[in-house]
């Protein structure tokens, strides 16, 4: 049984990892929301087609965090790998 300990604590470290996209995601977005304002005050005329670009750039962005949340609730509380190793044990 104490592989099945280490796996879990393996899980449990990777899982951590996967969330911890969701903290750099949220810099990610600051840095292209306050670009896209500088730009904005820089080129007034422009601010219809900066603002869609940048709709774009946080869909995507948040898309990331999304797959690491998703990610991380799998290897938690779906992983097939704990269950091939409880078979074997």
């Amino acid at each position: 049984m104490e592989s099945l300990a280490s796996v879990i604590g393996v899980v449990h470290i990777a899982a951590a990892i996967a969330l911890s996209n969701g903290i750099l995601t949220t810099f990610g977005q600051s840095r292209i929301v306050a670009q896209a304002i500088e730009s904005i005050a820089r080129q007034p005329e422009a601010a219809d087609d900066i603002r869609s670009a940048m709709f774009v750039g946080l869909a995507m962005a948040e898309t990331s965090g999304i797959y690491g949340l998703l990610i991380a609730i799998i290897m938690l509380f779906a992983n097939p790998l704990i269950n091939i190793l409880v078979n074997l044990l």
